[in-house]
């Protein structure tokens, strides 16, 4: 199972980028707590098809993530490079406490259920 949980502040306002296909996606750069003593960190969540909206949260504001890890591999002035992101599933306003708690209850839930249900 891969599966993201994060709970930060934007570091930047959100990029709205037009992919070739058509689709929309919104890139966010999300920073979080370090462990205890650590620096914070900078994590790129990337939001495909996202709703309306999802691009007008200010910087600074706190978000809840609820998403899956991915890396990509991509040519870049004649040499292949990679970048490790999170995809979004959810994002939302920590400010939106109920609706935030939901996701992440949801997300431990399908967690819990792949853990406990047996293989396929």
């Amino acid at each position: 199972m891969n599966l993201v949980i994060l709970r930060g502040a934007l570091a930047r306002p959100p990029e709205v980028r037009d992919l070739r296909s058509g689709d929309v996606v919104v890139e966010y750069d999300v920073v979080v707590p370090g462990p205890e003593g650590a620096p914070a960190e900078h994590v790129p969540v990337v939001w495909f098809a996202p709703p309306s909206g999802a691009a007008e949260l200010e910087p600074e504001s706190a978000v809840v993530v609820v998403g899956r890890v991915r890396r990509r591999f991509f040519r870049s002035g004649g040499s292949t490079q990679s970048r490790t992101e999170v995809v979004a599933d959810k994002v939302i306003p920590a400010r939106r406490a109920k609706a935030a708690e939901r996701a992440v209850l949801d997300a431990l839930g399908q967690a819990e259920d792949a853990f406990i249900a047996p293989a396929a």
